[in-house]
């Protein structure tokens, strides 16, 4: 599996960083590129009031974003439909109130226009998650996923939930594992030397140092990591967030971020995975496989499917419980990141076997014909 990892250590520029941040002086560290972005529509001041809501009538009745770790099991929440009310309301607008992200609200609705879904349209919020393998303890960011799990070691019991946005191909965000360090209050920003250069090829030189603002693309709040350059911060373009648009750094909705710079404590493990593929039980006994699109720089030596089956045998070996695994295939080839079910009390049937027809001919005669046939037309092949 050819994933890139990173050597974590501080260099004499991400030094001085932390040294500026550490005297309250705004941040100067690199960040988006905001110009994939620029003719998007922004989202509606409703979206972003009804975002600062804490509970949004979820069924768990926990803060925005926050679950119960089941007692046995690896899946939490259950998905949702809602009703377009407001005429003007995009997908976007639906997914950054309900914690969801572009890619997922999209996936999850196909059918359904993304800028003008209209008034009456029912819209599925994916909100149930399978967790993603390995230990859970403090921040796991799932790159392929677009998503961040947070399990706070002060709230046993409880994982945290929220979409992402990463680095794009060519600024892809590296894979492994690093810690949060300093944490920045309305950081400036200074734009790295590539952005730099490329304005000015435009005509157009970027300043260089943005100060605090709404023309801040890090937002109000960063959290810097061990891994040098890369942070995890809010944005002042929120409708990219659950996108492939970042040079490297986790994007998060200002929000989402705001309540995870208030409780996250410096020295908290910070682990990056990339995980296309997750499986896991149900309370009730139900194992489901979750798929998503892969990411491009990921793919060299790397077999999707064998991983798969391997991950569902690490779940199944000790029980020796036998999966259709043409709905694993399916999954893999469909990367859209729902459940399906492959064992248990929400696995459908199998689909029986029709029975064969008394005038086929027999198997074995059939395939005997079929062998002189192809070697004919071989011996033709040859003559011509």
């Amino acid at each position: 599996m050819n994933i890139r990892h990173c050597f974590f250590r501080w260099g004499p520029t991400s030094l001085a960083v932390l040294f500026t941040a550490s005297l309250s002086a705004p941040l100067l560290a690199q960040s988006d590129d905001e110009q994939e972005q620029a003719d998007r529509p922004e989202l509606s001041e409703s979206a972003i009031e009804g975002a600062k809501l804490v509970a949004l009538g979820s069924p768990n009745n926990l803060p925005r974003g926050e679950f119960y770790i089941p007692d046995e099991g690896d899946v939490i929440g259950e998905p949702y439909t809602i009703t377009i009310e407001d005429q003007e309301e995009t997908l976007v607008d639906v997914a950054r109130r309900h914690n969801i992200g572009f890619e997922e609200i999209r996936m999850a609705n196909p059918d359904v226009s993304l800028w003008v879904p209209g008034e009456g349209t029912e819209v599925v919020i994916p909100t149930q998650y399978i967790l993603p393998p390995g230990e859970r303890e403090g921040i796991v960011i799932n790159l392929s996923e677009l998503r961040l799990y947070y399990y706070p070691a002060d709230k046993p019991g409880i994982v945290e939930t929220y979409p992402v946005s990463v680095g794009r191909e060519e600024f892809a965000t590296p894979v492994g594992k690093t810690k949060t360090t300093v944490k920045v209050k309305d950081p400036a920003w200074s734009p790295p030397e590539s952005m730099r250069r490329e304005a000015k090829e435009r005509g157009d030189p970027a300043p260089s140092i943005v100060p605090p603002g709404p023309d801040n693309p890090l937002g109000r709040h960063a959290i810097l990591l061990g891994l040098p350059s890369y942070l995890i911060h809010g944005t002042n373009r929120p409708d990219g967030v659950g996108m492939r648009v970042s040079r490297g750094c986790i994007r998060m909705y200002p929000e989402d971020i705001e309540s995870l710079y208030e409780r996250v404590p410096s020295g908290t493990p910070v682990n990056l995975i990339d995980a296309p593929f997750k499986a896991g039980w149900a309370s009730d006994g139900t194992l489901f496989v979750q798929s998503f699109p892969q990411l491009e720089e990921n793919l060299e030596n790397f077999e999707p499917l064998l991983k798969a089956m391997e991950r569902v045998s690490e779940l199944t070996d000790d029980n020796n419980i036998e999966v259709d695994y043409a709905r694993i295939r399916r999954a893999v080839e469909s990367p859209n990141g729902r459940f399906t079910a492959l064992y248990g009390p929400q696995a459908p049937l199998p689909e029986p076997e029709e029975p064969a027809s008394e005038e086929e001919s027999d198997p074995l005669e059939q395939g005997i014909f079929e062998q002189i046939e192809l070697t004919e037309k071989r011996d033709d092949d040859e003559e011509a």
